[in-house]
């Protein structure tokens, strides 16, 4: 019986595990092999070239601005997600008509697409604001362009961090309140004590998720701003997309990669395994 089982769940993973495989380990298999090699992406022909691409990839001096425009997006993206995201959950707790609504309209925007989100806040930022509050594009100044991209990472994500808080609420029992209050807890106490230890694998969710997605983030530079302006809002993800493609480098495209996939591996693993541990220590 237990080997039927087992052959039963076997049927049920094997289709996934194969398309993985097709997907993910293959190509990525294929792409270490590039990054050693001068490949340019097209020509059927390119030489080994050993670690050189590795090499100039630690000792290149313009992979500094992207690597801070990078650790800059994410910093700003967990925090203000979480923050935003745990202050909306405790707004709208209650389950009422008018609460549920509201939830709607703020999760509404992480069903846009990321391609989406910066066509439309590139209008608003150009146009909206400067016809309203005659205040120039945030997406044209070198000096905020990455805070313009910020804001408008959060307002499309911050109702799904919403979401994860809100679960770990519901999840959360009245009694502990009630008997916070009878022993006199101060509401700062109750949610000091009592909410945010309780809300602690949510949190972990929430940072893990946005960290990751932080260290990674594309789409958002590449849609406004290209990287522009200059390389002011290139981030680590479209210098990997640049050599890649436009400058025809793909063996050192795929060698930068790699390295941010594995650079992203350790930071998340790290961080969720610091996570889950203070969950069991509370």
């Amino acid at each position: 019986m237990k080997a039927k089982t087992r052959f039963t769940n076997l049927g049920f993973l094997l289709p996934t595990l194969i398309l993985f495989c097709v997907m993910v380990v293959y190509p990525f298999i294929k792409g270490v092999r590039i990054s050693f090699t001068d490949w340019d992406g097209f020509s059927n022909t390119y030489q080994l070239v050993g670690f050189d691409n590795y090499i100039k990839l630690f000792t290149d001096p313009t992979i500094i601005e992207p690597i801070k425009n990078s650790l800059f997006y994410t910093v700003v993206t967990v925090i203000g997600d979480n923050v935003i995201g745990l202050l909306i959950a405790l707004l709208l707790k209650k389950d009422t008509r008018i609460n549920r609504v509201i939830r709607t309209c703020v999760f509404m925007p992480f069903i846009i697409s990321l391609v989406l989100t910066g066509f439309i806040w590139s209008y608003i930022y150009s146009d909206v604001f400067y016809s309203m509050f005659h205040i120039k594009s945030m997406l044209g100044n070198k000096n905020t362009v990455m805070l313009g991209i910020c804001i408008m990472a959060m307002w499309r994500d911050a109702g799904y961090s919403m979401l994860i808080y809100l679960a770990g609420l519901n999840g959360i029992s009245d009694t502990y309140y009630e008997a916070a209050k009878i022993d006199g807890a101060s509401p700062f106490q109750r949610f000091k004590y009592i909410t945010m230890p309780l809300l602690a694998p949510a949190m972990t969710i929430n940072i893990t998720l946005f960290l990751g997605w932080g260290l990674k983030v594309f789409d958002y530079a590449m849609t406004v701003t290209h990287g522009g302006p200059g390389r002011a809002s290139e981030t680590f993800a479209l210098y990997v997309y640049n050599y890649t493609f436009p400058y025809n480098k793909a063996g050192y495209g795929q060698a930068s990669a790699i390295v941010m996939m594995v650079v992203v591996v350790i930071i998340t693993s790290v961080v969720t395994h610091l996570l889950r541990k203070r969950e069991v220590d509370q």
